[in-house]
């Protein structure tokens, strides 16, 4: 054990010696370097002390190279970290090279490698010769170097508005999309290659195709005898990637059997052949530019476990590496200062990185999960990232050390086993973006835990392709029916705008640019304002400061940026729906005849259907049917479901003995898959097969009644349940036991919300608190009040929902809407009933892409607001879903639940107090329910926009 410890200590020493002196364990150890020891650098030694060449760049704050006078060395010494901790491929072969037409600079030149005795480190095989010492005493940086710390901080705020979220754009590509690049400097440029080997330049501002290749071998003469044989029996060929060029005057297309074709891009909408390469045997998997010496050369690998390196002008073969053992996956080349490198992934996991020389790999390390993996750069070359898929569908998103060649740090987050590979990418030194589970989900680079994830309104493939373009303000993703979609934020979205209304200009000076920060409403999609029949004219004002104070006033002002679908030439106006003929409705007809009123109403996640609990303890199942006006079978206004029964006729009716149901309060749940239900209304839990209607079981019975349900984002066996005596009960329901009770509230639970990315649950009571749990734990980290507006009781249920991102919080009370940064518990913004909509609320929900908020009320309003300002966009009237009889009659009906559509943005349920349940979309002429009042006006054409009582959050807020 002892002599183990000691290897492994000598394995992270900087300059590691065959023979080493190590003597203890209790202090570390560290090999003299070869050249004699070097006296340290004085830890103190200010940052202004330390010389920076004139020529050297900053990489930015993430750099492992501290600015220094030997900037170069230092630059470089990243690659020299992988060489000396990793172990150098001992099977590889001699290089097959051609003559190269590239001089090759002085310092990357080494001799065949001849074997020293190995070190300690096992594995490890290092290489004596004048020029590879040379060459490694350049690229490894001096240990007085790496002592120096030099603290710094982020230059540049950030808000979760800066990701690209909304969905603008859905484009049909014809066949499935394989890969996507945008251009390097016309942002709104997209390539895409497909499955049926075709490519398309997409103008994304004018939605045109621009140029469209179908696959066309240009010179059959001229492939390879294999190539010509291949293609006898006519295989079908798709496009394994597209990229450009980094100066955006060529594009390099890979494909899966063979060939490469490189076309030139003169800026107009055209793209010239140039070259056609027959390059691997079996299929390109990867293509890349690079500039060694200041030539653009084109590098690509493939299923014959190669690397090669194209001059781009002739076509001649320049390097040839071998050194894999299985089909290379991906290729990965950069540079620090003026050492020129490659890294390279294969099927096997196996990294490796190549110099331009023929002495093969200095690198074999293995990618987490051995097997494909994709490595990029950060945007200004400091930081790099591997994202990659195990056999076994497991994903790794991952930070490399670049100085020491070992992992930095693990991302968390994924979920799902995969059936391929994870796509990811990178965008403004900061995010990290992967397709998987069909979401889109977002790291902050410096954080592990998940930032944020969307749908994009459904639609995506199990793992779909991302791609940042080089602004960070349009994200391409890939859609399951042969398409991508365009999300963006403000200033993306604005870039589009003025592409779309203006003369397409190849040539034209890009729009947006990064030093811009938008940190508005990023719902955005929608364009054009709605012309809705205003019958009132009484205003929406904003309401007045709580007791004459701004609880969460800022002395930083966030931008304010003018909502992009709002002409600036046109006024704003209240979207107000007054007659059923506004508004596309569908009601769920009850053939059972026994109606109470609606109490609690849910989607399924499938969205074929909707469950609702009566305040009578019966639950009631629509199904939407699959036909040719619904081919998805999904929930729609413009389709009837049928009350769906089982051939037993069973009602799934809850335990009741001996509760009153005038005070009974329900619950109720439902699992991820649909498969069952949770509920109880006053008495035992009960939890239902959704198939047959049967009771599998019952639970928790009274006292205390149980008040709220919420199953473990991760685990469905574990439930938290409230309870009528304020504590929450965390039960097993595997076992039939109650793991933990957790105590911290006065009166009854009234709401309950996980969080995965704060690792939190949040429970709300009758008493206005909110407190905060640990999921690990179970210990109470924080408890506050939800503030009462000035003479009002702090009574009647409270409810809290988690936002996409897992970090904001909406809070529902009778009183009020709230917005919480959940990782501080600090309100963001409130919203009271006011003017248009004074009554007392009912029930509110994020809709699903939690850009939107409906909002049901006492009167039997309805309000959609916009998600991150709190600002009304719309109102809808009761007369549009009450016939006259009722509205004349003397029983007020009105919402007393709501629930939004799991896909659809623009769709909702409400369950109304006679017993009845609606379903609500926008007019299709319409397509949405109004848009977002400017954030910089508060009156416009007469009227004033209902807004928020507090100041805009800072993007510092959001941050965990």
């Amino acid at each position: 054990m002892g002599s183990y410890s000691l290897n492994w200590q000598h394995q992270l020493c900087k300059n590691p010696r065959p023979n080493p002196d190590i003597k203890t364990l209790f202090t570390d150890h560290s090999c003299t370097p070869p050249n004699g020891p070097l006296a340290p650098t004085p830890s103190n030694l200010p940052v202004a002390a330390v010389a920076k060449p004139a020529a050297y760049t900053s990489l930015g704050v993430h750099s492992p190279f501290p600015p220094t006078a030997a900037a170069a060395a230092a630059n470089a010494g990243a690659l020299a970290g992988w060489m000396a901790n990793g172990s150098a491929s001992s099977s590889i072969q001699a290089a097959v090279v051609t003559a190269s037409s590239i001089p090759v600079p002085q310092n990357q030149v080494s001799v065949l490698k001849h074997p020293r005795t190995p070190s300690a480190a096992p594995g490890m095989v290092e290489y004596q010769n004048p020029d590879h010492e040379s060459l490694m005493k350049r690229l490894r940086p001096a240990p007085s170097v790496e002592e120096v710390t030099y603290p710094t901080q982020r230059q540049q705020a950030w808000a979760l508005d800066d990701l690209p979220r909304t969905v603008a754009l859905t484009m049909h590509q014809g066949s499935t999309v394989t890969s996507m690049d945008f251009h390097p400097s016309h942002h709104t440029l997209l390539l895409v290659g497909s499955a049926n080997g075709e490519i398309t330049l997409w103008e994304l501002g004018t939605r045109e195709r621009l140029v469209s290749k179908p696959f066309k071998i240009w010179e059959m003469s001229t492939c390879s005898v294999q190539f010509q044989a291949l293609m006898v029996n006519d295989p079908p060929i798709s496009v394994s990637h597209v990229t450009w060029s980094p100066d955006g005057n060529f594009v390099g297309i890979a494909f899966s059997k063979h060939l490469i074709h490189l076309y030139a891009y003169p800026g107009s909408n055209d793209l010239i052949q140039r070259l056609e390469i027959d390059a691997h045997v079996g299929s390109v998997n990867d293509l890349a530019f690079s500039h060694p010496n200041k030539q653009l050369c084109i590098l690509t690998c493939g299923d014959d476990k190669l690397i090669k390196v194209w001059d781009s002008v002739t076509g001649q073969k320049l390097f040839n590496f071998e050194g894999h053992d299985s089909p290379v996956y991906s290729i990965c080349p950069h540079h620090k200062e003026n050492i020129q490198f490659i890294f390279s992934t294969a099927v096997d996991g196996k990294i490796k990185a190549w110099l331009y020389d023929n002495m093969g790999s200095r690198v074999d390390y293995d990618a987490p999960g051995h097997w494909c993996t994709t490595m990029l750069y950060s945007a200004d070359g400091s930081r790099l990232f591997s994202c990659g898929t195990s056999k076994d569908g497991e994903s790794f998103l991952v930070e490399w050390n670049e100085s020491e060649g070992a992992i930095k740090r693990t991302y968390v987050g994924f979920r799902k086993k995969s059936a391929g590979v994870v796509s990811f990418d990178t965008t403004q030194n900061h995010f990290l973006v992967a397709g998987e589970d069909s979401q889109i989900k977002f790291w902050d680079m410096d954080n592990i835990n998940l930032l944020t994830f969307t749908d994009a309104e459904g639609g995506l493939p199990s793992l779909p392709r991302v791609r940042f373009n080089k602004e960070g303000n349009l994200l391409a993703v890939t859609t399951a029916d042969n398409g991508f979609k365009i999300l963006t934020n403000a200033v993306g979205f604005r870039s589009l705008r003025a592409i779309e209304t203006s003369s397409f200009d190849p040539l034209r000076t890009p729009i947006g640019s990064s030093a811009i920060k938008a940190s508005g409403s990023s719902a955005v999609a929608n364009v054009g304002p709605v012309s809705c029949k205003v019958e009132r004219t009484s205003p929406v004002r904003p309401s007045p400061i709580l007791n004459g104070v701004d609880p969460l006033g800022r002395s930083v002002e966030k931008p304010r940026v003018v909502d992009d679908a709002i002409d600036k030439n046109k006024s704003w106006q209240l979207a107000e729906i007054v007659d059923p003929g506004q508004c596309r409705l569908v009601t769920l007809h009850d053939s059972t005849g026994a109606s109470s009123k609606v109490v609690r109403l849910l989607y399924t996640n499938s969205a074929f259907g909707i469950l609702a609990l009566g305040s009578n303890g019966v639950q009631k199942l629509w199904k939407w049917p699959r036909n040719e006006q619904n081919p998805s079978g999904k929930a729609t206004a413009t389709v009837v479901p049928q009350l769906w029964q089982p051939n037993s006729g069973l009602l799934m009716t809850n335990d009741i003995t001996g509760v009153n149901l005038e005070e009974a309060v329900p619950c109720v749940a439902l699992s991820k898959n649909d498969s069952y239900v949770m509920s109880a209304t006053g008495g035992k839990v009960s939890l239902f097969n959704m198939m047959t209607f049967k009771v599998m079981t019952t639970f928790m019975s009274p006292p205390p009644a149980s008040t709220f349900l919420a199953f473990h984002p991760q685990d469905n066996n574990i439930i938290a349940i409230g309870m009528e005596d304020s504590t929450i009960h965390i039960y097993n329901v595997r076992v039939d036991e109650v793991k933990s009770k957790l105590k911290g509230h006065q009166k009854r639970i009234t709401g309950l919300a996980f969080s995965t990315g704060l690792n939190i649950l949040v429970s709300s009571g009758a008493d206005g608190q909110l407190c905060v749990w640990s999921i690990d734990t179970w210990e109470k980290r924080k408890s506050v009040e939800i503030q009462i507006p000035a003479g009002k009781a702090p009574t009647g249920d409270t409810r809290v929902q988690f936002h996409s991102d897992q970090i904001r919080m909406l809070v529902v009370h009778e009183t009020q809407l709230a917005i919480y940064d959940a990782s501080k518990m600090e309100r963001i913004q409130q919203w009271i009933p006011q003017d248009v909509l004074p009554a007392p609320i009912s029930y509110a929900t994020y809709a699903c892409n939690s850009q939107s908020i409906y909002a049901t009320f006492c009167d039997g309003n309805v309000g959609v607001f916009d998600a991150d300002s709190l600002r009304l966009r719309c109102r809808i009237a009761s007369t549009v879903y009450l016939s006259q009889a009722i509205l004349k009659g003397n029983q007020a009906v009105y919402p007393l639940v709501v629930a939004a559509h799991p896909t659809d943005v623009n769709q909702f349920a409400i369950g109304l107090s006679d017993g009845t349940v609606k379903v609500m979309e926008p007019a299709e002429s319409e397509g949405k329910w109004g848009v977002s009042p400017p954030a910089d006006n508060s009156v416009l054409n007469g009227r004033t926009t209902s807004s928020s009582t507090t100041s805009n959050h800072t993007p510092d807020q959001l941050q965990r």
